[in-house]
Formats: structure tokens, sequence, C-alpha cells
């Protein structure tokens, strides 16, 4: 049985929808174990924010995303931390 058009991508926007779902999820998640670093961090006297980790961050994405990537990348710190 061949489907239309219409059908294939009705069931590509739910996957993407449950994709998105689950994608928002874990940015949440993220943002609640980053709330628990820097409180320790700020806790035992340091900085909010620790510049060379995000830098391993920035380039983790924009290896595995190319340079979009970096975009993502910053947006998803400045989430988890808030704007510098």
């Amino acid at each position: 049985m061949t489907t239309t058009p219409e059908a294939t991508i009705a069931d590509a926007r739910e996957r993407i929808d449950a994709l998105d779902d689950r994608i928002i999820g874990l940015i949440q998640e993220r943002m609640a174990v980053s709330t628990v670093v820097q409180q320790t961090r700020i806790a035992s006297g340091g900085r909010r924010v620790h510049l060379a980790r995000e830098m391993e961050i920035l380039g983790r994405y924009r290896e595995a995303l190319g340079r979009p990537g970096t975009s993502l990348a910053m947006t998803l710190l400045e989430l988890c931390r808030g704007r510098i």
C-alpha cells in the first residue's frame, strides 16, 4: 500500500513534534543539573561560570553539528546559566 504525500508529511510532523518534546525535556533537565553545578561552585567559593568548560561545550557542538552547532550551544549555555 502506498501512502499519500500528505500522509507521509503528517506522520513525519508527528515524529518531529515528539522529538521536540523530548528535546525540550532534556534541555529542562540540563538546566536543572546546571543549576546544581553553579550553586555548588558558588557555595565553595568559585565563580558561577567556568569559561574553559563552556569552550569545551562549544567545541563539542561545533564538531558534531558544524558552525550552526556553535550557535545552538551558545543558546543552550545561555538557557542554563543566564546571560554573562
